[in-house]
C-alpha cells in the first residue's frame, strides 16, 4: 500500500492535528514538561487562530480522553446550550421552520474556553499563560494564511461588505481577502486573551485559582458583557432576513463545561470510546456492530477496500444515520441501550441487501415507532442555490472536501491520551464582535423546530452535534485516539480508517491514506438540511472497476477525485513496549503529526 509519509514512532510523546502549527505547539508543550492535556489545550488555542474558518473562541469542543492511572475513559463536554429565550414558538413567530445556519439566532453558549480551562485545571500541569502564549503570539504577530481561508472569505465577501461590516473590517483588509501564504494578524483577539490572563493572574500565584478567575472573566465578566450587547442587534442570516440573537450574559454565567462518562462499546478485543447521543458519536458504534455480522465479506486488496466492503459499509451507515435522525439528541431520553443491543442490531442488519437502499429507515427500539422531522424528505439543492451566508463552512457541491471543524490527538509517555474535535465560531458563521476579535457559533442550527423530538430545540439543552472524537481501548487499555473534521461525514470517514486499520491491516498512516468514501443518503445536520437518497461519494483511487460495481448495485456514485475526503489524524500507544505512534492526513497538505 502506497503511503504519503511514514507513520511516526517514538517513546516521548506524539501530537497530530489538522494544522502543523498546532501540532508543533502541542509538541513544544510536551518538550517543556507538560503532559498530553497541557499539549491538547495549547494546540486547541492555536487552532482557533490559524484555522479561523473552521473554529474559533466562540465555538465548542467535545473530547474523549483517559488519564494515566485512571481506570475509565472520560468525556469533556464543551458544547454550550440553547439560550433561555430560545423556544420553538419564538422561531415560529418569526416565520421560520428551520434554525438559520448563520447569524445570531443560531448561537448557543460558547463552550470552548470553559472546556479547555477545566481540562487544564483537573488534568493539566501548566498555567493558563503557558498554554495561551503561542496562540497569543500567532494572533498578535501573525500566521501564514492557508489556501482555504481566502477562498472562504471570498465566498462571503458581499455578505460582509453589505451586512456584516465588523467582519469586513477584520477579514477584508483593503477591501479584499488576505492572500494565500501572506501573514495575517488578529491583534484584537490577542488583546482579549491578554485581558483574560490579566484578570486570571490577579487571583494570585495559585495555578487553579488563576484558572477559576479566567473562567469567571469569560462567563461573568467583560466577554459575557460584550456578547450580551452584540447579540441584541439584528443581523442578516441565511434565512435572507435580519434577526436579533437570543444569547445573553446570563446564559453564559449559568453554564459551565462538564466531564461525563464515556460511551463504550465492546468489539471483540477492541472497545470503542465515544461521546453520548448529544453528538452523533454513537453512529460509529452502531455501524461497527452492524458490520460485525458481515466480517467474512469485508476485505482489502493492496490496501484498498473492495466494492463489497464499500457497499455493505454504506448500507450499514444509512441504517445508523437514520436512527440518529429519529432518536439522537439532548431533549429526550435516547434508547441507546436498545439501539446498541444484539437483538436490535441483528434485526437492523437483516435489512442490508445486495442493492443500494433509497429509503430513510429508522428502527423501532423496544417497539417505539420512529418519527422523522419534516425536513427528512429526499430533496437535494446544490450549494449555489442557497443564500450568501454559510451555515456549514463547506465550499462547493457534493464530492468536494467538507470541512467544518478541526481535530487533534495527543499521547504522552505516561499513557495520557486525548482526542478532541473543536469547532464553531467560524469567521463566516456570524459577525465579528469588534471588541473581542471573534464571532459566535451557530450550532443551534442542528436543533429541530418540531416538539417531542430528541433533537428538538429547548432552552438549556445541547444541539445534537456532528463533532465526534474517538478513542479505542484494546484489552481494556487505551491504544488509539483518532478523529476527523467533516460534519456528517466524521463517523463515516472514521469508519473508513477503522476498517483499513483493523480489516485491511494497515498502520495508522496507511489507513489514513487509504481511499475514503461516504454516503449523503440522510438529512444533513446543517441548514438547509438537504439530502440525496442513494448518494455515494468515493475517492477515485478505489478504482474504476469498483466504481462500476457500486453503480451496478444502484448507488448514485460521485467520483470526488483521488485525494479529497477526510482530514483524519491519529495517535497510538502500545503498552507492551511503550512505543508511541502518530499519523496525519496528507489531503490539503496541512495536517501533520510530530513526535519523538
Amino acid at each position: 500500500m502506497f503511503t504519503t509519509r511514514p507513520e511516526l514512532a517514538g517513546t516521548f510523546g506524539m501530537v497530530a492535528s489538522t494544522h502543523w502549527l498546532a501540532s508543533t505547539a502541542g509538541m513544544a508543550m510536551l518538550e517543556d514538561g507538560g503532559n498530553a492535556f497541557d499539549a491538547a489545550v495549547t494546540a486547541g488555542f492555536v487552532l482557533q487562530v490559524v484555522e479561523p474558518h473552521l473554529n474559533g473562541p466562540g465555538g465548542e469542543v467535545p473530547a474523549v480522553f483517559q488519564a494515566a492511572g485512571e481506570s475509565e475513559p472520560r468525556v469533556l463536554c464543551g458544547q454550550g446550550v440553547a439560550p433561555a429565550a430560545a423556544t420553538i414558538d419564538h422561531y415560529h413567530d418569526l416565520g421560520l421552520e428551520l434554525v438559520p445556519g448563520s447569524g445570531l439566532l443560531a448561537a448557543t453558549v460558547p463552550g470552548a474556553w470553559d472546556a479547555w480551562l477545566i481540562l487544564l485545571r483537573d488534568y493539566g500541569t501548566k498555567t493558563l499563560r503557558d498554554v495561551l502564549a503561542r496562540a497569543i503570539s500567532y494572533a498578535r504577530d501573525g500566521f501564514p494564511v492557508v489556501p482555504r481561508i481566502p477562498v472562504t472569505i471570498d465566498a462571503v465577501a458581499d455578505l460582509f461588505t453589505e451586512h456584516w461590516p465588523t467582519s469586513a473590517a477584520l477579514w477584508l483588509p483593503d477591501g479584499r481577502p488576505p492572500a494565500e501564504g501572506t501573514r495575517f494578524r488578529n491583534p484584537v483577539l490577542a488583546d482579549t486573551w491578554e485581558r483574560l490572563l490579566a484578570e486570571a493572574e490577579s487571583a494570585g500565584a495559585d495555578r487553579e485559582a488563576q484558572i477559576e478567575a479566567g473562567r469567571r472573566a469569560w462567563s461573568q465578566g467583560f466577554v459575557a458583557e460584550a456578547v450580551d450587547s452584540f447579540a441584541r442587534r439584528a443581523v442578516r442570516d441565511d434565512s435572507g432576513r435580519d434577526h436579533a440573537g437570543l444569547l445573553t450574559g446570563q446564559d453564559m454565567a449559568g453554564w459551565s463545561a462538564t466531564f461525563e462518562d464515556a460511551l463504550t462499546v465492546s468489539l471483540g478485543d477492541w472497545t470503542l470510546v465515544k461521546c453520548g447521543a448529544w453528538t452523533q458519536g454513537p453512529v460509529l458504534a452502531q455501524q461497527l456492530l452492524l458490520l460485525a455480522g458481515f466480517a467474512d465479506r469485508l476485505s482489502y486488496v493492496d490496501g484498498v477496500a473492495t466494492a463489497e466492503t464499500i457497499h455493505i459499509a454504506t448500507e450499514c451507515a444509512k441504517l445508523a444515520f437514520a436512527d440518529r435522525e429519529a432518536w439522537y439528541g439532548d431533549s429526550a431520553d435516547v434508547p441507546l441501550d436498545v439501539l446498541l443491543s444484539g437483538q436490535y442490531v441483528a434485526n437492523r442488519r437483516s435489512l442490508v441487501t445486495d442493492q443500494a437502499s433509497f429509503e430513510l429507515r429508522p428502527g423501532s427500539p423496544a417497539g417505539r415507532p420512529p418519527r422523522l422531522p419534516a425536513f427528512a424528505v429526499p430533496y437535494f439543492v446544490p450549494a449555489t442555490e442557497t443564500s450568501g451566508a454559510i451555515g456549514e463552512p463547506t465550499i462547493g457541491n457534493s464530492g468536494v472536501v467538507r470541512g467544518d471543524t478541526v481535530h487533534l490527538d495527543v499521547v504522552d509517555a505516561a499513557g495520557n491520551m486525548i482526542s478532541a474535535t473543536p469547532s464553531g465560531g467560524w469567521l463566516q458563521s456570524s459577525p465579528t464582535i469588534p471588541s473581542l476579535g471573534f464571532c459566535l457559533g451557530t450550532r443551534g442550527q442542528m436543533f429541530t423546530l418540531e416538539p417531542d423530538f430528541a433533537s428538538a430545540l429547548k432552552p438549556g439543552k445541547r444541539p445534537r452535534i456532528t463533532l465526534s472524537p474517538s478513542m479505542a481501548l484494546r484489552d481494556g487499555v487505551p491504544r488509539m485516539a483518532f478523529g476527523t473534521p467533516g460534519g456528517d461525514q466524521q463517523d463515516q470517514w472514521q469508519l473508513c480508517f477503522w476498517l483499513a486499520h483493523t480489516v485491511g491491516g494497515l498502520n495508522t498512516q496507511a489507513a489514513i491514506d487509504a481511499p475514503n468514501w461516504h454516503s449523503g443518503a440522510f438529512p444533513s445536520s446543517f441548514f438547509p438540511r438537504y439530502w440525496q437518497p442513494g448518494e455515494l461519494i468515493v475517492e477515485s483511487r478505489v478504482g474504476t472497476a469498483t466504481i462500476d460495481d457500486l453503480r451496478d448495485r444502484g448507488h448514485l456514485v460521485t467520483d470526488a477525485g483521488p485525494w479529497t475526503l477526510g482530514r483524519m489524524s491519529a495517535v497510538s500507544r502500545d503498552p507492551a513496549d511503550g512505543l508511541l505512534r502518530a499519523a496525519a492526513n496528507p489531503r490539503g497538505m496541512q495536517g501533520y503529526a510530530v513526535g519523538r
